[in-house]
This record gives structure tokens, sequence and C-alpha cells, in this order.
């Protein structure tokens, strides 16, 4: 038997609140079942579900992104192409960010280089 968890289970788990639990269900990003008494009820694959919205969340990957790719989820096998298109778009928008870190840091190392050196050089 497939154990479900109530809304407040999941807002433990995952560390996001409730209001936001609803807000991802009113995007269409989560479809939980519901009980008899209408409670919502999410699954281990809802809880995996979540786990990857926040990592692509956490890549910067803007939520109209991650609609757009939980619509092709859902249409299945055949979108497989589509949804490696927005991976990869992410990952080059990452990419450069890191590129731009990088130069950040070799300037500070470059920097402090020079200091030492003149502080070498007075000594």
């Amino acid at each position: 038997m497939t154990k479900n968890y109530k809304i407040s289970e999941v807002a433990r788990l995952t560390n996001l609140s409730i209001p936001t639990l609803r807000y991802y269900e009113e995007l269409g990003l989560l479809q939980p079942k519901r009980s008899e008494n209408n409670y919502r009820l999410f699954t281990k694959k809802d809880l995996d579900w979540i786990e990857f919205i926040q990592k692509a969340k956490n890549t910067g990957m803007q939520l109209s992104k991650i609609i757009e790719y939980s619509k092709l989820r859902e249409q299945g096998i055949t979108t497989i192409n589509q949804r490696i298109a927005i991976l990869e778009e992410q990952e080059q928008l990452l990419e450069f960010e890191k590129r731009k870190l990088q130069d950040h840091i070799d300037f500070l190392q470059a920097k402090k280089a020079h200091y030492h050196l003149i502080k070498e050089q007075n000594l």
C-alpha cells in the first residue's frame, strides 16, 4: 500500500510552507489526490517531484520554466528532447554565471598578489 502524506507532513518534510504547496497546486505543478474528506494526499512520487522543483529553483530556473517542464513531463516520453533542452538552457545560464564569478575571483586574487608583491618589496 502506498503511504500518503498530508499537506502538513509534506510541508515539514520539504521545508516548504503550506501556502507555497497550495500555490504550486494552483499553478498545476502539484496534483495531489484527495481523500474522502477532501484533504490533499501526497505520495512519495509527489515528494520526489517537489524535490526536483526545489532543486530546479535552486539552480535559478524560473517558475515559468519549471511549469513548462512540468507540462512536458505530464505528456510523457515523447517530450524528453524538449525537457533536455530546458535543462541545457539552465545549464548554460549557470555556466555563464560561473564564468562571471571566476572573473571576479581572478580579479581579487590578482589584486591580492599585487599587494603581497608590494609588501615583499618594502620589507
